[in-house]
């Protein structure tokens, strides 16, 4: 299994790119939006990596960060999500608004990316929302472990001229940490800080703790 590829960009075309590893040029199939992210032919590029394996054809498909390879990891087991379409999702929505998408319920936010139909987009919110909790507190764990292995890959992450993603994965996940130490289950507690996240994209970590917090408080 290829878990990373790390060497010069060569060239680019509609949905890959060809990675020159030391005079072995890998061809890496990415999103529309991982696409928009990358440096200039000829410069360094380090991308995570999974592998698809068919009878006749080996894939390589490329993510900025590990969140969103296990996000197409998850969203390939879903019946009728091949690769072209979990690709679409993560260009439409990106790792974040999957997470927020599938802890909220959100169908129409999924079936918004190409060739995703509302039955399709309903059975991908059905399957991975007890999922979702999971791989939302795994922003946090694994910028940790990856150490330097995000400085490579974080400079590729924001198009120059845009803003930072709202609301870091690492604020995220220890917003669910606290939450579930207070008791609250992982379900809801996962989309009241999705939506937090969402309502309040600037928030650090205690102020989303606290937005969670109101948003799970009784009404009335």
């Amino acid at each position: 299994m290829i878990g990373k590829i790390s060497g010069r960009l060569e060239y680019r075309a509609g949905d890959h790119v060809l990675i020159d590893v030391r005079g072995v040029g890998y061809i890496v199939y990415v999103s529309d939006r991982t696409m928009a992210t990358l440096p200039a032919n000829g410069e360094a590029l380090a991308l995570f990596t999974d592998l698809l394996v068919r009878e006749d054809n080996l894939q390589l498909f490329g993510f900025t960060t590990l969140l969103e390879k296990e996000w197409h990891r998850l969203l390939m087991g879903v019946q009728g999500i091949g690769a072209k379409a979990s690709m679409a999702i993560l260009g439409t929505l990106g790792a974040d608004g999957v997470s927020r998408a599938i802890a909220l319920g959100d169908i129409n936010a999924v079936k918004a990316a190409k060739g995703v139909g509302p039955k399709t987009a309903q059975r991908v919110v059905l399957e991975l929302k007890d999922k979702a909790p999971a791989v939302m507190a795994m922003g946090g764990t694994m910028a940790a472990a990856q150490g330097d292995v995000v400085a490579e890959v974080e400079v590729i992450e924001t198009p120059v001229g845009e803003a930072a993603p709202p609301t870091s994965a690492a604020a995220q996940s220890e917003a669910l940490s606290a939450l579930g130490n207070l008791g609250y289950a992982p379900a809801d507690a996962s989309m009241a800080v999705a939506q937090a996240a969402g309502e309040t994209p600037d928030a650090d970590t205690p102020d989303l703790i606290r937005a969670a917090l109101k948003l799970l408080a009784p009404k009335g």
